[in-house]
Parts: structure tokens; sequence; C-alpha cells
């Protein structure tokens, strides 16, 4: 399986790891253990011991918070990846005895793992999702586990006219067909806008867009890609007719790292202004919970489905009839292919100079 390697990936929710924890997690088919030293602050270690191989996630947090200790013979080991307590003999740390340190990021209520070559990780990369900030934002946050490619779940949220019919209920309406649509592409990030016209919402929505139950509506909702596969929507309403500033932005994280090549981590949010108080924090909560309904109980079992149909075939050897509403889809495919050659190709020349 070929993964961008030289980018920045979601690994946890900050509060998935808390102190005197070990969180096991499996990103990219390598096994990672991820802990918080003693100042709270996070790591990300290769979940292997170079002695025996058993999984670090397997042991314990040492009391004093700095080093986790492996449960089959006691070697600890540090954030830093470094060896730095051997029980056994006259306790010399062997030179070999360290373990792969992964480059980790706490920042807008994540942790930000950078898979490739440490030296070339730059936290300035990291997408913004500034909107998911805790200090100024209630962020209402959920977790589903995947089993499907991780494409397959980018292709979900960049074609939004799949919620007329899948979500009937909670999402779409029958105006979802009848939107204006654009693609937009700035360098490596691409844009899907989504807007529909004199709609009446299911009943769900209004309460996220500060509106009248059954009030007919002009309703955006705009799709933003960061390869490999953050997505952030910027979704929200207004009487039909007003003018966009009128109505209230709902900024909605959707963010996927890849388990293995047919399972993903999906982590997904919604963000109130703190500016809104404790009614804010209500609804960040209440409408986290609204919205895990449709993504586990429909798209989650749609998205598995294409991928029992698939199997381990190649995505566009199975020469897919596309639809309109795939272009945004099909253009972040693309945009993604080609970082993922560009970065193969540079490897392959690098070796072949060593």
């Amino acid at each position: 399986m070929s993964y961008l390697m030289n980018a920045w990936y979601v690994a946890a929710w900050d509060e998935e790891v808390g102190p005197n924890a070990l969180l096991a997690r499996t990103l990219l088919d390598q096994p990672v253990v991820l802990f918080r030293d003693a100042q709270g602050h996070a790591h990300a270690l290769a979940d292997r011991c170079p002695h025996r191989f058993v999984p670090l996630s397997k042991g314990r947090l040492c009391a004093d918070g700095q080093a986790i200790e492996c449960a089959y013979h006691g070697l600890r080991f540090a954030g830093s990846g470094q060896c730095v307590h051997n029980p056994h003999g006259d306790g010399k740390i062997p030179a070999a005895a360290q373990v792969r340190r992964y480059p980790l990021v706490e920042r807008h209520s994540c942790l930000w793992i950078w898979m490739g070559p440490a030296e070339l990780a730059d936290p300035a990369a990291i997408p913004d999702f500034s909107c998911m900030d805790p200090a100024h934002w209630h962020v209402g946050k959920g977790y589903l586990r995947a089993q499907a490619h991780y494409q397959l779940e980018t292709d979900n949220i960049l074609d939004l006219s799949h919620i007329e019919f899948l979500h009937p209920g909670t999402l779409g309406s029958d105006a979802v067909k009848q939107a204006t649509t654009e693609l937009r592409q700035d360098g490596h990030t691409v844009w899907s806008l989504r807007q529909t016209h004199d709609e009446v919402m299911p009943d769900f929505l209004y309460a996220a867009m500060a509106l009248p139950q059954g009030m007919r509506v002009d309703r955006w909702i705009d799709v933003r890609w960061t390869p490999p596969a953050n997505l952030l929507l910027d979704a929200g309403a207004t009487p039909t007719g007003r003018p966009r500033h009128e109505g209230r932005q709902n900024w909605l994280p959707h963010l996927f790292t890849p388990e293995t090549a047919t399972s993903t981590h999906y982590w997904f949010g919604i963000s109130f202004p703190k500016a809104m108080g404790p009614a804010g924090e209500q609804l960040a909560r209440q409408q986290i919970a609204g919205l895990k309904v449709p993504f586990e109980t429909e798209d989650l079992p749609m998205l598995e489905l294409q991928q029992q149909a698939m199997g381990t075939n190649d995505f566009w050897a199975q020469r897919p009839v596309l639809l309109s509403g795939d272009a945004a889809a099909v253009r972040a495919r693309r945009v993604l292919d080609q970082l993922i050659a560009q970065e193969r190709a540079t490897l392959a020349s690098t070796e072949t100079l060593r």
C-alpha cells in the first residue's frame, strides 16, 4: 500500500491520550504507542521493543511519567525513543536499545503525527483547523473506525450529492440535487462548493443553523480538502434570498488517517464559538451526538459495503462510472496520486545516489 509519508496525519483527539495511560494505535500499517509525560507533553513511539519485539503498549507508564516499561523484561524507553533503564546485569544500556520516535504536535484539539523522516517534519505544514482551537471554540468530538479505504471516506465527504438519498431524514432533502456546485483548486487544496436554494431542511439542522423549524432556506455546504485526507466543512443557511453573512457559519472537521489498506480512523467534529457561553457547549454536545447517528448507521455501512465489493482491487482498475458530483473527489485523488508518485521518485533518486 502506498501512502503519502511526508504529511501530517491525525493520531488522536487530544483527550484520547490522558495521563498515566498508554494508547496503542495502528497508523499507515505501523503500530504506534502514544503517551503523555509528567509535564503533559505527548509522545509517539514505534510500538515494538527492540529486545524481543513485544508491543510496548502492553507495558506500563513508569510512576514518574517519563518512560514506558516493557512488560517482558523491564527495559524502559523515554519519549525520545532512547532506552533509559536496563535492569539486567551491570545495567549497561546497549547502543541499539532505542525505538523510533515520531514527531508529534498538539494543535487544534488533535495530536498530529508525521510518519515520514523526522527531519522533514515542519509543524507549519499542519493544515488550518483553528476552528477547533479549544481556547476559542466549544468542540464536539466523535470517532469511528471504518473497515474501508481512507480515500473512500474522502470521496464520501467531497461528493455530498449523496445526502439526499443516504440521509433523507437527517442531512439531505430533495433540493440537494438541484444545488449549484463548483470545483476549485488552490495549489494542492481542493474545494467542493455546494449551494441549495429555497430548501426545507430536515428538522435536525435548524438548531445548528439558528433558524425556525420549517423555514425555507438557502444552504451552503463548502468542503475543503487538504492532502492526504483532512477535510473541513463550512456549512450554514439563511432565509431564502438573504446574503450568506446573515447566517450562522458551522465548522465540521472530518479527519481521516489510514489504519491499513482497508481500514480507517475517522475523527469528526463540530465547533461553536466560546462567545456563545454554555449554550454553545451544549449545542456542540447535542449536534455531535446527532451527527454520529447518520455517520455510524448510514455512511459507515455504505462505505464498508463498497470496500467489500472492491476487495483488494485498485479503485481506477475497476473503471468506475463517474457522475458530475464526483469532480472534486476525482481531483483530490489525482492530486494525492501525484504527490505520492513525486515522493516515491524522490526517494528512489536519493537511494540511487547513495
